[in-house]
């Protein structure tokens, strides 16, 4: 039992080792399922949810509600489908999506540029420079979108448990790698695990609710108890906690809500 995330630079044969992977270990496979879901469970088109993890801010501030509200879906449609369990991932932002949940095996596929560059002109028929200049497109606008939205770079190490060259490798002996990987027990879902995974989602599903009128909250959760913390004057202090409430009431997993006011006028 397990759950992969796969980060990879366009064009790096990301989705081959994933779809090779989800059927060696007889996992399901999911990319852009959850963005399907969102798109249905908040009614707003799918292209404008894939803009939202993929285009640089100065393109997300553009959409009527802001950045915040599309990723928080996107958030909660996600950890809905992970928390299934034996899922393999891949595309952009589950890496960030899983931060501080144990146990899941984080991976990046990275390429050489020419490399990549070779396949974009094979597949979309273009000249080398033009394929250059989509690359590079297409890279800064994800290192932005990452920087903006969690103050890391989605090339940086840290993010994942390991990176591997595709270039180098190839997809078989990046699969049978990966195989070996996830025999480790450190990989393993546990009990923890799902705990952490149903957490972070009750967290998501909160904050999805208050997103619209307090898109600043910070959300946290733990066993159904939800932990609220935002700025307000102290004069509608009450007024902000009652609110809080009753906006969350009947939120799916939330058992408890504790709204903790931080005065900005104090």
């Amino acid at each position: 039992m397990g759950i992969i995330t796969i980060s990879r630079g366009s064009y790096s044969q990301g989705k081959y080792v994933a779809e090779r992977l989800s059927k060696e270990l007889g996992y399901a496979c999911i990319s852009r399922e959850f963005l399907l879901q969102a798109s249905k469970d908040f009614n707003i088109p799918e292209l404008q949810l894939l803009g939202a993890i993929q285009d640089a801010p100065t393109i997300l501030e553009r959409f009527k509600y802001g950045k915040k509200k599309y990723v928080a879906y996107i958030r909660e449609a996600f950890l809905e489908h992970i928390k299934q369990d034996n899922i393999v991932y891949h595309g952009f932002a589950g890496h960030f999506f899983t931060r501080g949940i144990p146990n899941i095996l984080k991976l990046r596929i990275i390429a050489d540029l020419d490399f990549r560059i070779d396949r974009v002109m094979k597949n979309e028929n273009v000249s080398y420079g033009k394929a250059r200049k989509m690359l590079t497109r297409i890279d800064e606008e994800r290192r932005k979108w990452s920087t903006h939205l969690y103050g890391i770079d989605c090339k940086s190490s840290e993010l994942y448990d390991l990176s591997l060259r595709i270039d180098c490798l190839g997809v078989d002996e990046i699969v049978e790698a990966i195989l070996k990987l996830t025999k480790c027990s450190c990989f393993q879902t546990t009990p923890d695990t799902i705990k952490k995974i149903n957490d972070h989602l009750v967290s998501a599903r909160a904050y999805s609710v208050l997103v619209d009128s307090f898109p600043d909250t910070i959300v946290k959760s733990n066993n159904g108890t939800v932990y609220v913390t935002l700025e307000a004057s102290s004069a509608v202090e009450d007024e902000v906690t009652r609110k809080v409430e009753k906006m969350l009431k009947g939120t799916k997993g939330v058992t408890d809500i504790k709204t903790y006011v931080i005065p900005f006028d104090s």
